[in-house]
């Protein structure tokens, strides 16, 4: 374990017993009163609502938003060679926008938001999702937690760079882009097989980490370094059917549902790496009490079944211990009163990045059963952790310092997938940082009534504004 990672540890113990009453996020007071923005919080706050007002599901396409932003970026003053809308056709384009550097060697830092969002159904919200609105201390809409809130905040700041004259020593890159939350023509993936150049970059930032607050108080500030393997399999369940009067043991649907059953109380084994490791000890210095007591027996002993037991009742925990897989879809039959002849279902896994996916295959194949086949949708997308890299890491956890003294800065792997897992494969490490604070009980991205706290909002701006100057400054 690093010397970077050991300190942050020692330091999160030490600091713990105070944060109760240290980091209490007055929320209440924030909402009571109106919020006087700064100049560059009000650009951030103009962008983060012109974004979310412009409706970019897939369907849709993200046209719109990019060149909404390109303006944004060419009145202040970036000149059109620096300005890129490019991709496979006109409405999944990916926004590129380069601030020019000192020609120091330095190769550039990538900052990476996607501009596509999940669909919202305006009867399923109490309020319009395509409406930005400013609410008892948060902003709502669809995208404000994922990801459009990022993409305001790297916009907003390189405009804020460029109108300080700040002159980096390295390019700063950011890349706005197409089809992350699904849709074929993902932005990530089709600038490096076709545009590299424009987004190649000696690591990169992206959503995926971010501020934990529980009741009013900053818990941690993670920083992803690795996601778990997104994986779909199908079910099914054939036979020739017959007369719904003249039941048979070999029921379609019974056997799917038996498969089912058997995967849903399979608890596949505890599988740790570096940066779930990583992730265990600041949580269990965080945590303290029993659960900290679980976290560090794990860590000792992996095959410790009590401490396991109790852990996994923490679905945020239990996701990090092991790979997972979750039925989502189920369907079977074709008439009333016949009996079926088909039945299927979809069970989604998440997989370790050190678990082999043909081993979890394996295993499903064998809780399934000889009458249910089990099918691969697509080839799994695994990709390498980045580094724990000290001089990296050791500047996020300066400007955490700063910003909020005594929080840790704790490495996680993503139970879920993001556009980082493109750019890990082609070889630029990819960090998930904001310093967005956001309440581990009420995560509403891609749900109902998607938020996000204003002060957390523009707190996350400050961070990666100060953040980025260090790491592209003659300082860092």
């Amino acid at each position: 374990m690093s010397t970077w990672i050991n300190r942050t540890w020692r330091s999160a113990r030490c600091v713990f017993p105070g944060l109760a009453s240290a980091f209490v996020l007055t929320v209440a007071s924030a909402a009571s009163q109106e919020l006087r923005l700064d100049p560059h919080q009000q650009l951030a706050r103009d962008l983060f609502q012109e974004l979310i007002e412009i409706n970019t599901v897939e369907s849709e396409g993200t046209a719109p938003a990019a060149e909404a932003m390109a303006r944004r970026l060419l009145d202040a003053g970036f000149p059109p060679e620096d300005v890129h809308i490019v991709g496979p056709n006109d409405r999944k384009v990916n926004l590129v926008v380069r601030l020019r550097g000192r020609d120091t060697g330095r190769a550039p830092i990538l900052l990476l938001a996607h501009l596509d969002v999940v669909e919202a159904l305006r009867s399923d919200w109490s309020i319009d999702p395509w409406t930005f609105t400013e609410a008892d201390g948060y902003y709502y809409g669809r995208g404000v937690r994922d990801d459009k809130d990022e993409a305001a905040i790297y916009t907003a700041n390189l405009i804020r760079y460029k109108e300080e004259g700040f002159v980096p020593d390295r390019d700063i890159i950011v890349a706005l882009t197409a089809d992350e939350e699904g849709g074929p023509e993902n932005g990530v993936e089709w600038l490096l097989e076709n545009r590299r150049d424009l987004i190649d970059a000696e690591y990169a930032f992206n959503e995926g980490g971010g501020g934990f607050l529980k009741d009013g108080v900053r818990q941690l500030n993670a920083v992803q370094a690795s996601e778990k393997v997104y994986q779909d399999f199908t079910l099914l369940a054939t036979n020739s059917g017959g007369h719904s009067s003249l039941p048979r043991d070999d029921n379609a649907i019974y056997d799917v549902a038996r498969a089912l059953v058997r995967i849903g109380q399979h608890r596949f084994p505890v599988m740790l790496n570096e940066v779930t490791e990583a992730y265990f000890r600041g949580t269990a210095a965080v945590e303290g009490g029993d659960i900290a007591e679980d976290i560090l027996s794990v860590l000792a002993d992996p095959s410790d079944e009590g401490a396991v037991f109790r852990l996994q009742a923490f679905p945020h925990l239990n996701a990090r211990l092991r790979t997972t897989c979750v039925a989502t879809r189920l369907s079977g039959g074709h008439a009333d009163n016949a009996l079926p002849q088909s039945a299927g279902a979809l069970v989604n896994c998440r997989i370790l990045p050190n678990h082999s996916p043909a081993q979890v295959l394996l295993t499903l194949r064998e809780l399934a059963g000889p009458r249910v086949e089990i099918t691969p949708v697509a080839e799994p997308n695994p990709s390498p952790p980045s580094p724990l890299t000290p001089s990296l890491l050791g500047v996020i956890e300066r400007i955490t310092e700063e910003m909020w003294p005594g929080v840790p800065v704790v490495p996680v792997m993503s139970t879920g997938a993001t556009d980082g897992l493109y750019l890990r494969r082609a070889g630029i490490p990819t960090y998930g940082v904001s310093g967005l604070f956001g309440d581990v009980d009420d995560n509403r991205a891609h749900g109902q009534d998607e938020r996000i706290l204003i002060e957390s909002f523009y707190e996350g701006q400050e961070f990666l504004y100060r953040l980025v100057k260090a790491l592209s400054g003659t300082i860092s």
